[in-house]
């Protein structure tokens, strides 16, 4: 069972959220080529350890986080929001 630190629930069991996908990915502008969204969103890497996750946390503050965790051993190493407002607000505070 995976437990992640809610920044704003605290820590939860993994079955409240919903996986989002890589976190890392940057997405093109709209008016981008189509080659280059085709890469975006159908080449990905299956890494083996660190990366960067997006979680929807759908059973709680219904927040959009972006996960630090290992894929080898699921330890969590970071969890901040997605949102680059909100982690700005939390980090002024």
């Amino acid at each position: 069972m995976i437990r992640i630190p809610c920044p704003f629930c605290g820590e939860r069991d993994h079955s409240e959220f919903t996986y989002g996908g890589d976190g890392s990915i940057v997405y093109p502008d709209l008016d981008a080529p189509i080659s280059d969204w085709h890469d975006a969103v159908f080449l990905r890497e299956n890494i083996r350890g660190v990366q960067t996750e997006t979680w929807h946390h759908t059973s709680g503050c219904r927040m959009w986080l972006l996960v630090e965790r290992d894929t080898m051993t699921h330890e969590i190493l970071s969890v901040r929001p997605a949102h680059k407002g909100i982690r700005a607000a939390m980090e002024n505070s």
